[in-house]
């Protein structure tokens, strides 16, 4: 076999082997924001958060308790089960208040800020070290030319979908 083969053979070689290599090598990205420990944790109890505020509008509670079921559900592989999750989800909104943010020349309220209240108990039975209560808000705001009951229910969802997200990366997102 004469030189120019062999280096042929040689670089044929070594193609065939960087190939091999790259096909075995993975990796792996969550873009979920989870860091859950699956060998460990399995399940996921939340119990259905009642309204306690003084001024509710009744389809928010509806709204997020949905929401909050649906985000572990689709963001992560734990088994939702009625009692003795691993991790333990638990509370009750608490807050639903409107203010006056800002006024117009003649004095009168021209943006209105509408803002939710969630109290969270947080229990996490593989690692008690991470269990917490706290509250969670989220606020939004509205033209004061509009009625509340024709914008409360973009608002109201918006608002969930932030407190949820809240409640998401402050249980399973710890990074």
């Amino acid at each position: 076999m004469d030189l120019k083969n062999k280096r042929k053979q040689i670089r044929w070689g070594w193609l065939a082997a960087m190939v091999v290599l790259l096909a075995s090598c993975t990796i792996s990205y969550k873009f979920n924001g989870a860091s859950i420990d699956y060998t460990k944790t399995k399940t996921i109890q939340i119990t259905p958060f009642p309204l306690r505020s003084a001024y509710v509008w009744a389809p928010m509670q509806s709204i997020f308790n949905n929401r909050l079921t649906d985000v572990f559900a689709t963001q992560t592989r734990l088994i939702q089960v009625q009692r003795n999750g691993d991790l333990q989800i638990a509370g009750e909104i608490t807050g639903y208040e409107q203010y006056n943010k800002a006024i117009s020349a003649d004095g009168m309220s021209s943006q209105v800020q509408l803002k939710m209240t969630v109290n969270v108990r947080f229990v996490n039975n593989k690692n008690h070290t991470q269990d917490f209560e706290r509250q969670f808000s989220a606020t939004a705001e509205y033209d004061a030319t509009q009625q509340l009951n024709a914008v409360q229910e973009e608002l109201v969802t918006q608002m969930v979908k932030d407190i949820v997200d809240q409640i998401f990366n402050a249980t399973v997102a710890n990074w």
